[in-house]
């Protein structure tokens, strides 16, 4: 792997420790028991060690939504047609979707990227153009994308980020939009962890459950006309994945490698983790799930990837909906880490130890 995908790789390093035993201790002075604020207190300290900061900052937000068409589609695997890929990115420019919602609630920018719609947009400054192509191939006939435009979606994703960087950037979370892509995402998850098919596929837009079984063949066929090999994660993206997935592992990789936490939404984001931690483990440690969606194949991914959700919710938008919740609350855990008083500050007493 030459170029900058390398290069960001070999950028992770592990978390700052130090900054993570600080951020320990100032937690178990502020003006409440020990552990009573339960997980924003560990995701606080995981903040630490991320960022290198005893007590670090949220400011600068950003959700980035990676955009993408499936030629899978054409199998009937999706409740809406491939046109409506294109016409929710105009929603999302337009600010009118869910995600636009939740990011000026979080107070993230929203970042819209084409990775590979099937149709030319109009040109609009708000939109990234980093189109690969005009849509993945049918998996179900042949490989989805070259490794070489694999390789391109995923260093898109990585140069998307510095971008980003250069505006200010503490934290991201990461969205998508692509009609059939919790298709291709099943595929990923089952072909990643070697469970059966039927066990990792969701409803998606909400199919039916004739269309659900339809849904399963057409993955298996997928599968087997394309063996991904799951010790090659690259070979995995390029068979049955997507563009806008592809660009997703970049983003995870690029943050990991500037030291920004990763608030992962859902089934399609973390299929991208599948990919990116295969790619570099030590991601592990810079991603933040935000949720565990209703896609069927979600819990079993969080527990392949070793992640416990913030949230349960029953989402299962996408869009980077559940992420900017996510984001809410990792910027609520740092603030408190950072404003509460100490018991020394307020005039405090402490617990008293036993025996006193």
């Amino acid at each position: 792997m030459p170029g900058l995908l390398s290069d960001t790789i070999e950028m992770i390093k592990p978390l700052d420790k130090e900054a993570m035993a600080e951020a320990r201790s100032r937690q178990d002075q502020l003006t409440k028991p020990q552990g009573s604020l339960g997980r924003l207190e560990e995701l606080s300290i995981k903040l630490a060690g991320i960022q290198g900061k005893p007590i670090p900052q949220i400011r600068h937000k950003a959700i980035i939504i990676m955009a993408g068409d499936h030629g899978v589609v054409v199998e009937g695997v999706s409740a809406y047609p491939g046109e409506v890929t294109a016409q929710m990115v105009y929603n999302f420019l337009n600010g009118g979707a869910g995600i636009n919602v939740l990011a000026r609630q979080a107070g993230a920018r929203v970042v819209v990227v084409d990775m590979g719609m099937a149709a030319e947009l109009e040109a609009n400054p708000r939109l990234i153009s980093r189109k690969v192509a005009f849509g993945t191939q049918n998996m179900c006939l042949c490989p989805a994308m070259t490794l070489e435009q694999a390789m391109t979606s995923v260093e898109s994703g990585i140069e998307v980020v510095g971008a980003e960087v250069a505006r200010g950037l503490d934290i991201v979370g990461t969205g998508d939009m692509g009609i059939g892509n919790t298709t291709t995402s099943s595929a990923i998850c089952a072909a990643m962890t070697g469970k059966p098919v039927a066990e990792v596929v969701g409803r998606g837009t909400g199919i039916t459950d004739e269309q659900l079984t339809h849904k399963i063949e057409v993955i298996k066929r997928a599968l087997a006309v394309n063996h991904p090999d799951p010790r090659k994660p690259l070979d995995v993206l390029a068979k049955v994945g997507g563009f806008e997935i592809g660009g997703l592992v970049g983003v995870m990789l690029a943050a990991a490698a500037y030291r920004i936490p990763v608030v992962i939404d859902g089934f399609i984001s973390g299929a991208a983790a599948l990919i990116a931690l295969a790619l570099a483990p030590g991601l592990r440690d810079f991603l933040i799930a935000a949720h565990v969606s209703a896609e069927a194949g979600h819990k079993l991914l969080l527990r392949h990837l070793g992640l416990k959700p913030l949230l349960d919710l029953d989402l299962r938008l996408g869009e980077g909906t559940g992420a900017a919740l996510g984001i809410f609350l990792a910027e609520a855990s740092a603030r408190t880490l950072a404003e509460m008083s100490t018991f020394a500050e307020a005039g405090v007493s402490e617990r008293e130890k036993p025996g006193n």
